[in-house]
Protein backbone atom coordinates (compact mmCIF):
# COMPACT_ATOMS: atom_id res chain seq x y z
CA UNK A 1 0.00 0.00 0.00
CA UNK A 2 1.29 3.69 -0.87
CA UNK A 3 0.65 5.89 1.38
CA UNK A 4 0.71 10.07 0.71
CA UNK A 5 0.43 13.13 2.89
CA UNK A 6 -1.36 15.48 0.35
CA UNK A 7 -0.23 19.26 2.23
CA UNK A 8 0.10 23.06 1.65
CA UNK A 9 0.57 25.61 4.20
CA UNK A 10 -1.67 27.81 2.73
CA UNK A 11 -5.36 27.17 3.22
CA UNK A 12 -7.49 27.46 0.26
CA UNK A 13 -5.61 26.12 -2.46
CA UNK A 14 -8.47 23.38 -3.40
CA UNK A 15 -6.23 20.44 -1.19
CA UNK A 16 -9.66 19.02 0.30
CA UNK A 17 -11.04 18.82 -3.25
CA UNK A 18 -8.04 17.47 -5.19
CA UNK A 19 -7.83 14.71 -2.27
CA UNK A 20 -11.33 13.44 -2.69
CA UNK A 21 -11.29 13.60 -6.23
CA UNK A 22 -8.20 11.81 -6.49
CA UNK A 23 -9.53 9.01 -4.62
CA UNK A 24 -12.96 8.91 -6.43
CA UNK A 25 -11.18 8.69 -9.31
CA UNK A 26 -8.62 5.90 -8.19
CA UNK A 27 -11.88 4.01 -6.83
CA UNK A 28 -13.80 4.30 -10.11
CA UNK A 29 -10.87 2.89 -11.68
CA UNK A 30 -10.97 -0.84 -9.50
CA UNK A 31 -8.84 0.83 -6.89
CA UNK A 32 -9.06 0.20 -2.85
CA UNK A 33 -8.37 3.72 -1.16
CA UNK A 34 -8.69 4.98 2.20
CA UNK A 35 -8.79 8.39 3.16
CA UNK A 36 -7.83 9.55 6.50
CA UNK A 37 -8.75 13.52 7.73
CA UNK A 38 -5.96 14.93 9.57
CA UNK A 39 -7.69 18.55 9.31
CA UNK A 40 -9.50 19.64 12.06
CA UNK A 41 -11.56 22.11 9.90
CA UNK A 42 -13.01 18.47 8.76
CA UNK A 43 -13.63 20.07 5.09
CA UNK A 44 -12.65 16.50 3.48
CA UNK A 45 -14.88 14.17 6.24
CA UNK A 46 -17.91 16.79 5.24
CA UNK A 47 -17.28 16.03 1.69
CA UNK A 48 -18.80 12.88 2.13
CA UNK A 49 -21.34 12.54 5.17
CA UNK A 50 -23.48 14.91 6.51
CA UNK A 51 -22.93 16.82 9.69
CA UNK A 52 -26.03 15.28 11.32
CA UNK A 53 -24.61 12.03 10.72
CA UNK A 54 -21.57 12.92 11.67
CA UNK A 55 -23.01 13.98 15.02
CA UNK A 56 -24.91 10.87 15.54
CA UNK A 57 -22.92 8.43 14.41
CA UNK A 58 -18.97 9.38 14.74
CA UNK A 59 -18.55 12.07 16.40
CA UNK A 60 -17.96 10.84 19.88
CA UNK A 61 -16.12 7.77 19.28
CA UNK A 62 -15.69 7.01 16.14
CA UNK A 63 -12.68 9.74 14.91
CA UNK A 64 -9.30 10.12 14.24
CA UNK A 65 -9.30 12.16 17.51
CA UNK A 66 -10.72 9.34 19.19
CA UNK A 67 -7.69 7.06 17.94
CA UNK A 68 -5.15 9.49 19.32
CA UNK A 69 -6.76 10.03 22.59
CA UNK A 70 -7.44 6.34 23.31
CA UNK A 71 -3.57 5.99 23.77
CA UNK A 72 -3.89 8.04 27.02
CA UNK A 73 -6.85 5.86 28.15
CA UNK A 74 -4.13 2.84 27.85
CA UNK A 75 -6.78 1.01 26.12
CA UNK A 76 -5.73 2.19 22.48
CA UNK A 77 -8.49 1.20 19.83
CA UNK A 78 -8.00 -0.18 16.02
CA UNK A 79 -7.78 2.23 13.17
CA UNK A 80 -9.65 -0.75 11.36
CA UNK A 81 -12.83 0.08 13.65
CA UNK A 82 -12.94 3.74 12.47
CA UNK A 83 -12.80 2.43 8.73
CA UNK A 84 -16.40 3.45 6.97
CA UNK A 85 -17.70 3.26 3.78
CA UNK A 86 -19.95 6.38 2.93
CA UNK A 87 -23.31 4.94 1.40
CA UNK A 88 -23.63 7.81 -1.54
CA UNK A 89 -20.50 7.68 -2.93
CA UNK A 90 -20.61 3.67 -2.36
CA UNK A 91 -23.36 3.70 -4.41
CA UNK A 92 -21.75 6.02 -7.40
CA UNK A 93 -19.12 3.51 -7.49
CA UNK A 94 -21.31 0.52 -8.66
CA UNK A 95 -19.03 -1.97 -7.36
CA UNK A 96 -15.95 -1.01 -9.44
CA UNK A 97 -13.63 -0.29 -6.11
CA UNK A 98 -13.85 0.86 -2.77
CA UNK A 99 -13.43 4.59 -1.21
CA UNK A 100 -13.02 4.33 2.41
CA UNK A 101 -12.84 7.19 5.30
CA UNK A 102 -11.83 7.84 8.37
CA UNK A 103 -13.19 10.48 9.87
CA UNK A 104 -11.81 14.10 11.49
CA UNK A 105 -13.58 16.38 14.63
CA UNK A 106 -13.23 19.81 15.25
CA UNK A 107 -11.60 19.47 18.75
CA UNK A 108 -8.01 17.70 16.57
CA UNK A 109 -6.17 20.82 17.11
CA UNK A 110 -6.30 19.82 20.99
CA UNK A 111 -4.78 16.39 20.39
CA UNK A 112 -1.93 18.23 18.96
CA UNK A 113 -1.09 20.01 22.20
CA UNK A 114 -1.65 17.45 24.28
CA UNK A 115 0.95 15.77 22.19
CA UNK A 116 3.50 18.46 22.65
CA UNK A 117 3.66 18.17 25.77
CA UNK A 118 4.81 14.47 25.46
CA UNK A 119 7.79 15.18 24.10
CA UNK A 120 10.36 15.94 26.97
CA UNK A 121 12.66 13.64 28.75
CA UNK A 122 14.75 12.95 31.79
CA UNK A 123 17.57 12.35 29.44
CA UNK A 124 18.60 12.79 25.88
CA UNK A 125 17.91 8.78 25.47
CA UNK A 126 14.49 9.27 26.99
CA UNK A 127 14.05 12.61 24.75
CA UNK A 128 14.54 10.59 21.61
CA UNK A 129 12.78 7.79 22.41
CA UNK A 130 9.54 10.11 23.09
CA UNK A 131 10.33 11.70 19.89
CA UNK A 132 9.93 8.94 18.26
CA UNK A 133 7.14 7.28 19.28
CA UNK A 134 5.18 10.66 19.29
CA UNK A 135 5.92 11.03 15.42
CA UNK A 136 5.65 7.17 14.79
CA UNK A 137 2.49 7.10 16.26
CA UNK A 138 0.29 7.15 13.16
CA UNK A 139 3.06 4.91 11.02
CA UNK A 140 2.82 2.25 13.52
CA UNK A 141 -1.23 2.45 13.88
CA UNK A 142 -1.05 2.18 9.66
CA UNK A 143 1.02 -1.00 10.02
CA UNK A 144 -0.74 -2.27 12.77
CA UNK A 145 -3.72 -2.36 11.49
CA UNK A 146 -4.43 -1.10 7.89
CA UNK A 147 -1.66 -2.60 6.19
CA UNK A 148 -3.23 -6.26 5.55
CA UNK A 149 -6.70 -4.81 4.48
CA UNK A 150 -5.40 -4.40 0.94
CA UNK A 151 -5.79 -1.14 0.34
CA UNK A 152 -3.71 0.02 -2.83
CA UNK A 153 -3.29 4.20 -1.53
CA UNK A 154 -3.88 5.53 1.44
CA UNK A 155 -4.63 9.42 1.04
CA UNK A 156 -3.79 11.76 3.88
CA UNK A 157 -5.38 15.14 3.80
CA UNK A 158 -3.28 17.17 5.98
CA UNK A 159 -3.97 20.80 7.51
CA UNK A 160 -2.42 24.15 6.45
CA UNK A 161 0.30 23.86 8.94
CA UNK A 162 3.32 21.60 10.53
CA UNK A 163 2.38 20.99 13.63
CA UNK A 164 3.00 17.52 15.20
CA UNK A 165 -0.31 15.47 14.10
CA UNK A 166 1.18 16.87 10.20
CA UNK A 167 4.24 15.49 11.42
CA UNK A 168 2.56 12.03 11.90
CA UNK A 169 1.26 11.97 8.48
CA UNK A 170 4.81 12.70 6.86
CA UNK A 171 6.30 10.17 8.66
CA UNK A 172 3.75 7.61 7.70
CA UNK A 173 3.99 8.63 4.31
CA UNK A 174 5.68 7.07 1.19
CA UNK A 175 5.05 10.17 -0.76
CA UNK A 176 3.69 14.16 -0.34
CA UNK A 177 1.66 15.62 -2.94
CA UNK A 178 1.16 19.31 -3.03
CA UNK A 179 -1.54 21.72 -4.43
CA UNK A 180 -1.36 25.10 -5.25
CA UNK A 181 -3.21 27.97 -6.76
CA UNK A 182 -1.03 30.27 -9.20
CA UNK A 183 -1.02 33.34 -7.58
CA UNK A 184 1.53 34.52 -4.56
CA UNK A 185 0.43 33.60 -1.35
CA UNK A 186 -0.03 29.80 -2.67
CA UNK A 187 3.40 29.50 -3.82
CA UNK A 188 5.14 31.46 -1.85
CA UNK A 189 5.51 28.42 0.91
CA UNK A 190 6.52 25.64 -1.26
CA UNK A 191 10.23 26.45 -0.68
CA UNK A 192 9.55 26.36 2.85
CA UNK A 193 7.52 23.31 3.08
CA UNK A 194 9.96 21.71 1.17
CA UNK A 195 12.58 22.44 3.65
CA UNK A 196 10.79 21.79 6.84
CA UNK A 197 10.18 18.08 5.24
CA UNK A 198 14.06 17.92 4.91
CA UNK A 199 14.47 19.14 8.66
CA UNK A 200 12.13 17.10 9.86
CA UNK A 201 13.78 13.56 8.20
CA UNK A 202 16.52 14.70 9.00
CA UNK A 203 15.58 14.81 12.94
CA UNK A 204 14.04 11.80 12.92
CA UNK A 205 16.89 9.65 11.04
CA UNK A 206 18.74 11.34 13.57
CA UNK A 207 17.25 9.81 16.43
CA UNK A 208 15.96 6.68 14.36
CA UNK A 209 18.89 5.03 16.63
CA UNK A 210 18.97 5.77 19.95
CA UNK A 211 20.74 3.74 22.87
CA UNK A 212 19.67 0.95 24.81
CA UNK A 213 19.49 -1.40 21.53
CA UNK A 214 16.56 0.18 20.36
CA UNK A 215 16.29 1.13 16.67
CA UNK A 216 13.77 2.35 14.10
CA UNK A 217 14.09 2.47 10.15
CA UNK A 218 14.55 5.48 8.80
CA UNK A 219 12.51 7.19 6.87
CA UNK A 220 12.51 8.85 3.13
CA UNK A 221 8.91 10.41 1.97
CA UNK A 222 9.47 11.60 -1.50
CA UNK A 223 7.52 15.17 -2.74
CA UNK A 224 5.89 13.38 -6.07
CA UNK A 225 4.91 17.15 -7.03
CA UNK A 226 2.95 20.24 -7.27
CA UNK A 227 -0.60 20.12 -8.94
CA UNK A 228 -2.14 23.78 -9.70
CA UNK A 229 -5.84 24.20 -9.07
CA UNK A 230 -8.22 26.86 -9.68
CA UNK A 231 -6.71 27.12 -13.06
CA UNK A 232 -8.67 30.00 -15.30
CA UNK A 233 -7.82 29.06 -18.97
CA UNK A 234 -7.68 31.22 -22.14
CA UNK A 235 -6.99 29.76 -25.12
CA UNK A 236 -6.93 26.49 -23.82
CA UNK A 237 -3.81 27.50 -21.60
CA UNK A 238 -3.91 29.58 -17.92
CA UNK A 239 -4.29 33.21 -18.27
CA UNK A 240 -1.26 35.32 -18.36
CA UNK A 241 -1.99 36.44 -14.60
CA UNK A 242 -1.04 32.87 -13.51
CA UNK A 243 1.25 31.33 -15.70
CA UNK A 244 4.47 33.37 -14.23
CA UNK A 245 3.49 32.00 -10.88
CA UNK A 246 3.60 28.27 -12.31
CA UNK A 247 6.80 28.80 -14.02
CA UNK A 248 8.56 30.34 -10.71
CA UNK A 249 6.96 27.27 -8.77
CA UNK A 250 8.91 25.17 -11.66
CA UNK A 251 12.54 26.77 -10.65
CA UNK A 252 12.64 25.34 -7.17
CA UNK A 253 15.14 23.00 -7.27
CA UNK A 254 13.84 19.18 -6.36
CA UNK A 255 10.24 20.15 -7.02
CA UNK A 256 8.76 18.58 -9.75
CA UNK A 257 5.58 20.55 -11.45
CA UNK A 258 2.26 18.13 -12.66
CA UNK A 259 1.93 19.49 -16.51
CA UNK A 260 -1.63 18.44 -15.99
CA UNK A 261 -3.64 20.78 -13.64
CA UNK A 262 -7.76 21.25 -12.17
CA UNK A 263 -9.92 24.06 -13.77
CA UNK A 264 -11.64 26.65 -11.45
CA UNK A 265 -15.38 26.32 -11.70
CA UNK A 266 -16.35 27.58 -7.65
CA UNK A 267 -20.16 25.97 -8.68
CA UNK A 268 -18.89 22.96 -9.29
CA UNK A 269 -16.82 22.36 -6.74
CA UNK A 270 -18.89 24.11 -3.95
CA UNK A 271 -21.85 22.19 -4.63
CA UNK A 272 -20.07 19.04 -4.35
CA UNK A 273 -19.68 18.50 -0.83
CA UNK A 274 -23.45 18.79 0.34
CA UNK A 275 -24.32 15.72 -2.07
CA UNK A 276 -21.53 13.77 -0.87
CA UNK A 277 -19.70 12.79 -4.08
CA UNK A 278 -16.97 14.22 -5.32
CA UNK A 279 -16.91 15.46 -9.09
CA UNK A 280 -15.28 13.59 -10.88
CA UNK A 281 -18.19 10.36 -10.35
CA UNK A 282 -20.68 13.13 -11.53
CA UNK A 283 -20.56 11.69 -14.85
CA UNK A 284 -20.69 15.34 -16.83
CA UNK A 285 -20.52 14.53 -20.74
CA UNK A 286 -20.33 18.45 -22.01
CA UNK A 287 -19.52 21.64 -21.53
CA UNK A 288 -17.30 23.02 -18.56
CA UNK A 289 -18.18 20.67 -16.36
CA UNK A 290 -16.55 17.74 -18.95
CA UNK A 291 -13.27 19.94 -19.31
CA UNK A 292 -13.01 19.87 -15.38
CA UNK A 293 -13.35 16.20 -14.90
CA UNK A 294 -11.26 15.73 -18.04
CA UNK A 295 -8.31 17.90 -16.29
CA UNK A 296 -9.32 15.68 -12.87
CA UNK A 297 -8.55 12.46 -14.64
CA UNK A 298 -5.68 13.38 -16.38
CA UNK A 299 -3.89 14.43 -12.80
CA UNK A 300 -4.77 10.94 -11.53
CA UNK A 301 -3.17 9.69 -14.48
CA UNK A 302 -0.25 11.45 -14.14
CA UNK A 303 -0.19 10.60 -10.40
CA UNK A 304 -0.54 6.97 -10.88
CA UNK A 305 2.72 6.99 -12.94
CA UNK A 306 4.31 8.52 -10.88
CA UNK A 307 3.93 6.21 -7.96
CA UNK A 308 4.85 3.83 -10.58
CA UNK A 309 1.39 1.62 -11.01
Amino acid sequence: MDIVSVINYKGGVGKTSLTANLAAQLAWEGRRVLLIDLDAQSSLTFSFISPDTWEKDFADKKTIKSWFESFDSGTPVSLTSLIDAPPRVKSHLQGKGELNLIYSHLGLINVDLELATKLGGANIGQAKRNFIGIHRRLSDGIAADIEDKKFDLALIDCPPNFNIVTKTAIIASDYILVPARPDYLSTLGISYLQRSINQLVKDYNDFAEVKDGQKTDKIAPKILGVVFTMIQEYGSQPISAQRPFMNQVKTIPGISVFSEYIKRNDTLFADAPQYGVPVVLHGYNSGSHKSVVDGLEAVSEKFQKALGW
